[in-house]
């Protein structure tokens, strides 16, 4: 064992990757305390607990941030209409600053000097994390394990962490039967690499993997839904046909997932642009992500100014390209924050709509500040 180093705090997921970089930075010196943000994800977090203290973690932080999610990462979003390359709806690009606060605010509460992540060198994550916690923190220091030479080189694949995770006797969800990476929170599940990296592949593993939505289930009726009351973000949802509300934010958006992920809605398979600078392939389920989207974009160009919304819809373009970057916690992306929650003053409604087979079809809207006028018309 290496000399002591000091204490780290890992963003931990109990996957793959994270359980044996666990393992791996105690071989370093370092203790490690192990943190899970629970963001919505279907997880098992009292057997992640126990997974991460019977690997060697010192402490391990089970946090619910899954309604300041919601309200403070997902609604602003919703806000700007934020969508990446015309398609993306920035799921995990959203839920990353929000566990990096997590990490921080840990990481200070223990005097932790260290804060280390399993986000690959080559992809966006490795720059959402750092960003963030270097903003709210400027003198913590990141360990990246994908980005040091002593670990990516014993590591050059997966099929190596799973011979070490196997030889530590590391309990792993990941096979070489589907070796795909899958990342689920409250926004969206996402489905990237191994077989996936081959673009023409359509028999990918996330069918029947356990997430939001089924595309090959989808209910065989419209389901009417009332995206009830908004004022600035979402406030109610009411079901038309059984005249269901909800109106917490983190109810409301848990029962728009459910609805629209019977019926396949949010689904994409697409290639996009990292911030590194290389094209990757990604499957993404974005059901209430999707419904809100759209009818966020009704009730909007329902009520708001035809000059004002054109300069909006640039903000948004740029506020959503932020996001993808990792630059949440930016001066710019909260400039932008603010002029987008000012264009949304007068974005009061109710928007009808109904979702089958994978769309949603906006059906009639309704606001006491509509520049409609049915008389001139």
């Amino acid at each position: 064992m290496a000399q002591s180093k000091g204490t780290v705090v890992l963003a931990y997921s109990g996957g793959l990757d994270t359980s044996c970089i666990l393992v791996w930075l105690k071989e370093q010196g370092y203790d490690v305390i192990a943190y899970l943000a629970n963001i919505g994800q279907k997880e098992d977090f009292e057997a992640a607990r126990k997974k991460a203290l019977a690997l060697g973690a010192k402490k391990v932080y089970i946090e619910d941030v899954s309604r300041e999610f919601v309200e403070s990462f997902i609604w602003p979003a919703v806000q700007a209409n934020a969508l990446y390359e015309d398609r993306y709806l920035l799921g995990t690009a959203l839920a990353r600053p929000c566990i990096a606060r997590g990490l921080v605010g840990i990481a200070q509460q223990e005097r932790a000097p260290y804060i280390a992540h399993g986000a690959t060198g080559k992809g966006n994550d490795q720059v959402r994390f750092e960003l963030s916690c270097y903003a709210l923190c400027p003198k913590i220091k990141v360990v990246a394990p994908w980005r040091l030479p002593e670990f990516y080189q014993r590591f050059p694949g997966r099929r190596e962490l799973m011979d070490y995770a196997k030889k530590h006797g590391i309990p792993v969800p990941v096979t070489p039967q589907t070796p795909w990476s899958m990342d689920e929170n409250l926004m969206h599940i996402s489905y990237e690499a191994g077989i996936l990296e081959n673009p023409k592949v359509i028999d990918h593993g996330s069918h029947g993997a356990g997430g939001v939505s089924c595309i090959c289930s989808l209910i065989g009726n419209f389901t009417p839904v009332c995206a009830g009351r908004l004022r600035r973000r979402p406030q109610r949802v009411t079901n038309t046909g059984d005249g269901a509300t909800r109106s917490s934010a983190l109810e409301l958006f848990v029962y728009l997932n459910d609805i629209a992920g019977k019926h396949g809605v949010g689904r994409i398979d697409i290639v996009e642009n990292r911030f590194v600078g290389m094209k990757s392939r990604g499957i993404y389920e974005t059901p209430a992500g999707t419904i809100l989207y759209h009818a966020h974009l009704d009730i909007e160009a329902f009520t708001m100014d035809r000059e004002v919304r054109k300069i909006k819809q640039g903000l948004s373009l740029k506020f959503s390209e932020l996001v993808y970057n990792g630059f949440w916690h930016s001066p710019e992306c909260e400039f932008l924050r603010e002029c987008i929650g000012r264009s949304q003053e007068p974005v009061v409604g109710t928007v009808r709509l109904s979702v089958f087979k994978g769309h949603v079809y906006i059906l009639g809207r309704e606001s006491p500040r509509s520049l409609y006028n049915e008389e001139l018309v």
